[in-house]
């Protein structure tokens, strides 16, 4: 059934989003001829991507073409309507949005994110940049049917919508998602409609979307592409025995760099992650048993509604960090002998998420001891390196094992930028996706 309705002022465009979408798993339709549109046929997909053709006519018509094309795919079951517009602004964006707005009825609101990172577009401070240019100094503005004389998309939506707008920038997004949320619900109640969005990167789209979703205001989505994959993925269920791939991520160092990426890592990602008590490891085999089945336990419970699950080990903040003087006398046994095993029930745990049947079929380890842990508890006999993914962070696959072609990235607990986790998981989402 539809649950995802695209309108597109154009073909190609219309075309692109339905690419994202497939990637996603999703039956996708492209309509190229409207009039002979029978809705009934397209029951077996989720998505629909319907071409106007309105970019480059008068506002009050291409207004009409959307509203009718709206009213056409308009049902119960959508879960996700999209205004999809052009990557550098082009055609008429406030009227067709307002096509789709009124069409649906209601308060909705048209969430706007006109950006496309993957494509060297992006939203900073209001300012649309192309390959870090601002937009009116493109060869963009000269375009002679769309010339765009402004990098302001907030102003363009200003001068072509009847309706209200707002920009929500990076320091907002830097807040996180609940403050995110809680901006859209005071924007939705001040009676503005279309709320313009800056973003970077592909997880401050995957922020956007979650908060989105958590404000529960009614909304259209307005973006060329990305958005609205990120909202279908998180909304619309693939279909049955379409799996998408998941990514487990296991950290299990302590030190300052790692932390800094870990922050980084769940303020920017929408991955559900658990906190392993990494003192339990170290009390007995039955407590340690117990705590890697309950970490096992709540990454199974919940990762159908999330591509990424971590674990992360409650020591990498510094007041929790295990002490292993006590444990050393207690047993008898040398740090190292701790570490090891602390470093095996995380190889436990991986190993158990990883067989599940769950759909994982990436995984990225953050420390050496965790990554050869792991390894051996896999019983693989090598790593067929296939690329680097950023300097001491490589990319492979697993040869031989419980786990033969598992793809994985295994990365120093020192290494990299505050990033480098959120760049280690892009890498493998992309890999997967092909």
């Amino acid at each position: 059934m539809i649950q995802c309705v695209v309108v597109a002022d154009d073909l190609t465009g219309a075309n692109a989003v339905g690419v994202l979408m497939t990637k996603v798993n999703y039956r996708t339709y492209s309509i190229t001829d409207g009039e002979k549109l029978d809705v009934k046929k397209l029951a077996d997909c989720e998505c629909v991507v319907y071409p106007t053709d309105s970019r480059s006519i008068p506002a009050g018509e291409a207004y009409e073409r959307v509203y009718k094309a709206t009213l056409v795919l308009k049902s119960g079951d959508v879960r996700v309507y999209t205004k999809r517009i052009d990557t550098t602004l082009r055609g008429n964006l406030g009227s067709e949005t307002d096509g789709m707005l009124d069409a649906l009825g209601g308060d909705r609101v048209a969430m706007v994110v006109p950006c496309f990172p993957s494509s060297n577009r992006i939203n900073v401070g209001g300012y649309l940049l192309v390959n870090g240019i601002p937009l009116h100094k493109t060869e963009v503005a000269l375009d002679p049917r769309n010339p765009v004389h402004t990098p302001l998309c907030a102003e363009l939506y200003g001068a072509q919508s009847k309706y209200g707008t707002a920009s929500i920038l990076i320091a907002d997004l830097m807040k996180g998602q609940d403050a995110v949320s809680e901006k859209i619900k005071c924007l939705a109640a001040q009676g503005l409609r279309n709320l313009v969005f800056d973003a970077v990167t592909g997880e401050d789209i995957d922020l956007i979307a979650g908060a989105v979703i958590k404000s529960g205001v009614p909304f259209i989505a307005v973006d060329p592409g990305p958005f609205t994959a990120s909202l279908s993925r998180k909304i619309i269920p693939v279909r049955p025995g379409e799996k998408r791939s998941k990514i487990f991520v296991a950290v299990g160092s302590v030190n300052a760099v790692a932390r800094r990426q870990v922050d980084y890592f769940l303020g920017s990602q929408d991955a559900f992650n658990v906190y392993m008590e990494t003192a339990e490891f170290l009390e007995g085999e039955q407590r340690r048993s117990k705590e890697i089945k309950r970490v096992v336990s709540e990454v199974l419970s919940n990762c159908v509604s999330f591509d990424v699950c971590s674990v992360v080990g409650r020591g990498i903040i510094p007041e929790n960090r295990v002490p292993f003087e006590p444990y050393a006398e207690k047993y008898h046994c040398t740090a190292g002998e701790l570490s090891a095993l602390i470093n095996e029930s995380i190889a436990e745990i991986t190993y158990a998420v990883m067989s599940s049947g769950k759909g994982f079929r990436g995984m990225y380890t953050c420390g050496g001891d965790i990554t050869v842990a792991v390894c051996k508890r896999m019983k693989n006999t090598a790593l067929r390196l296939l690329g680097e993914v950023l300097p001491l962070a490589s990319y492979g696959e697993i040869i031989g094992g419980d786990q033969e072609g598992l793809k994985i990235v295994t990365k120093g607990g020192m290494v990299g930028d505050a990033d480098a986790i959120v760049l280690c998981v892009r890498y493998l989402k992309e890999k997967l996706a092909v």
